[in-house]
């Protein structure tokens, strides 16, 4: 498929960095499947960055984060480096009975669900002046949100919905996070929301700025709710050295700089589960 698409801390602002010398720069292509919320940051930012830096190509593939892996187990996708929104997806990928596609993953940065909505929907001033599950709650909204059997972000959206139904007493939420009439594929649910077709959409901080969503967030409820993005170089990767410079560059001074920009809330240390390989100790250390 080719691409459309401790404690934690904000870093600073983009700085422009010298690419290397040419006797530095590597050739030929890093294929990455990453989570469809990243996908502006990825095309945008990170893909041009790290071939500046590297020399080496960005192809990306972006897809909902379980349906990336279950692709990987079923080898009709090929890839380097996968980029997950949440570790459970890595874990499905552990061991021999899944494949042993991942012996290890880094958490590297968060993003907090939010509700996006279109200013010229009939809601819009309600969002504005009234709690969000109980402008979601009105009859006739028209709300859009990713499927939690497949995405990370869908079920946090079921757990946002079903919260508020329980602590606010409105069935009408629960009825909503078990329908299936509002369950959209995510590198749809952008533009149809901007296309005024949803009234509001479930998404993560990060995706909304990249694409200039009016977002309000989602108070009164007591679940944390947020995108836990991992990233990992699937074992047997095809292009081992190209997947060890984008991780370098992903988890370096430059791609720190990108994410920061898009709003994501960067690990301060890196939570590592398992054990990387010893190309990529000082990165995943923090050296």
């Amino acid at each position: 498929m080719a691409a459309a698409c401790g404690s934690s801390s904000k870093t600073t602002a983009p700085t422009s960095l010298a690419p290397p010398t040419s006797a530095a720069m590597g050739s030929g292509p890093v294929d990455v499947l990453y989570a469809g919320s990243l996908v502006d940051l990825m095309t945008d930012d990170i893909g041009p960055g790290f071939h500046t830096a590297t020399g080496y190509t960005f192809n990306g593939t972006s897809g909902d984060s379980g349906s990336l892996a279950s692709e990987i187990k079923g080898k009709t996708v090929v890839g380097d480096v996968y980029i997950s929104a949440n570790p459970s997806k890595d874990v499905g990928l552990e061991g021999t009975s899944n494949g042993s596609w991942v012996s290890w993953y880094a958490l590297f940065a968060t993003s907090p669900l939010v509700l996006g909505y279109n200013p010229n929907s009939k809601f819009a001033q309600d969002l504005k002046t009234e709690p969000w599950y109980t402008v979601l709650a009105q009859p006739g909204i028209l709300v859009g949100r990713t499927d939690p059997a497949t995405d990370p972000k869908g079920v946090l959206a079921v757990t946002a919905l079903q919260d508020a139904a329980k602590t606010y007493s409105l069935p009408a939420l629960t009825t909503l996070s078990t329908e299936s009439s509002d369950v959209y594929a995510e590198n749809t649910l952008v533009g149809r929301l901007q296309a005024g077709q949803l009234d509001v959409g479930f998404f993560y901080g990060v995706e909304a700025t990249a694409a200039n969503i009016v977002t309000v967030p989602l108070t009164g409820v007591p679940s944390t709710l947020e995108a836990e993005y991992t990233i990992s170089v699937l074992n047997n990767a095809p292009h081992l050295a190209a997947a060890d410079a984008f991780v370098q560059y992903l988890l370096g001074a430059e791609g720190a700089a990108a994410l920061a920009k898009e709003g994501l809330v960067t690990m301060k240390p890196l939570s590592v589960s398992g054990t990387p390989p010893a190309s990529l100790q000082g990165v995943l250390s923090g050296g």
